[in-house]
């Protein structure tokens, strides 16, 4: 770890510290990529995580938002997971029955490709309003279609003009480098409304640490937050935090606030954690992150020795971050496997791996499946029951 002279993105701080480096990394890894040449040749770029000893915060601080490209082509949606819809239709009629969210007027900020508006639409009547240059016209019709607007655009200054009853932004934030020009931005778009309730989900960066969590450090995510680091900057910005929690195995972060109509107050919730608490987390994944590394280089070898077949489920930014954080190439892993049949045939970013449908694997038979997130567990699990296979099955 070391100390450099560049500014917190969140604070303002002069100094953060630097803690972690992967070099020659892919600069997205959700794009449908068509061709396993361009997968091979894909765009790199270096990440230097670096945290904030002044607020705790944790920022890529050679990532280049030039080089990132959010379109048609990026395609992170997880909708075809029953596991994900589950929670995802709970967490919406969670947050309608919290904030009575019937009738109101909704914005998201990242909606993608409309999923969680357009429940936010259906099941409490409500008109929305989502942002997000990634939007595809048509990927969900729905009886609320005429009470639905989307902006395939970045959230900016320019929609300030927008007003709702409630905001939420989910995982989108951890995509963002100038997280507190980002809030502040957020906050004067309300101005003097008090009652507008403010809703984000981001990936929980305790989880990140706390489990060395190595592949779920990628390009795209610039952006990292913590309990105290998150609270911290919405109270700057000139928000009330009224809450703070975690879901999906505390894998997400969630926040509500409303803004402030003086000087919000500063008191942390239970749960925050401080800055110094913030840097005992970096402390204890530097401690552990080559160790963790370095098991599953090992355990990959043996399999290839073994002449074991290798896939991954999970063809996403997980599986990007794990093949090319490890060094691995198709002679380690041949195959990754997505339930999503728009992924099908493409290939994973920097390593080459053709995207295959589950189905593919009743003939490829592997001998090993590693599951890129534990949640999936139960549900991939059943799925290969079904297809009549019994392969080894490791999780993250």
């Amino acid at each position: 770890m070391r100390t450099i002279d560049h500014p917190c993105p969140s604070c303002g701080s002069a100094a953060m510290i630097a803690f972690y480096e992967v070099h020659n990394v892919p600069v997205n890894s959700v794009l449908l990529v068509m061709t396993q040449e361009e997968a091979l040749n894909f765009q790199t770029g270096d990440i230097t995580l670096a945290a904030c000893p002044a607020c705790g915060f944790i920022s890529n601080i050679t990532f280049d938002e030039k080089l990132t490209q959010y379109s048609a082509r990026y395609e992170a949606t997880q909708g075809y997971s029953p596991t994900f819809n589950k929670f995802h239709r709970a967490l919406a009629q969670d947050l309608i029955d919290r904030y009575d969210l019937h009738g109101k007027d909704v914005i998201e900020i990242g909606c993608d490709k409309g999923d969680f508006i357009t429940m936010l639409a259906e099941m409490g009547d409500n008109r929305g309003v989502g942002f997000d240059p990634a939007y595809v016209p048509g990927r969900h019709p729905s009886p609320a279609a005429d009470r639905l607007t989307f902006i395939p655009d970045f959230y900016s200054e320019k929609y300030a003009d927008y007003h709702a009853d409630f905001i939420c932004c989910k995982m989108t934030l951890e995509h963002i480098p100038d997280v507190g020009e980002f809030i502040a931005t957020v906050r004067r778009s309300i101005g003097d409304r008090p009652d507008t309730v403010v809703f984000f989900q981001i990936p929980n960066a305790r989880y990140v640490l706390s489990d060395i969590a190595f592949w779920d450090i990628y390009y795209e995510h610039c952006s990292y937050f913590t309990r105290g680091s998150l609270a911290r900057l919405f109270r700057r910005s000139g928000f009330e935090v009224k809450d703070l929690w975690t879901a999906y195995d505390d894998q997400y972060l969630m926040i509500e606030a409303r803004p402030a109509a003086g000087a919000p107050n500063m008191s942390p919730l239970n749960g925050e954690e401080s800055p110094v608490g913030a840097l005992r987390m970096v402390d204890y994944f530097v401690e552990h992150y080559k160790a963790r590394r370095e098991e599953w280089r090992r355990e990959l070898a043996r399999m290839k020795a073994e002449g074991k077949k290798v896939v991954l489920w999970g063809g996403g930014s997980k599986g990007v971050s794990f093949l090319t954080t490890l060094g691995l190439t198709l002679d380690d892993v041949a195959y990754a496997v997505d339930i999503n049949p728009i992924k099908t045939g493409t290939y994973m970013a920097g390593t080459g791996q053709e995207i295959v449908a589950p189905a593919f694997l009743k003939e490829y038979r592997p001998d090993v499946v590693i599951i890129m997130n534990p949640v999936y567990r139960a549900e991939v699990t059943a799925d290969l029951t079904a297809m009549g296979l019994s392969p080894e099955i490791r999780t993250l």
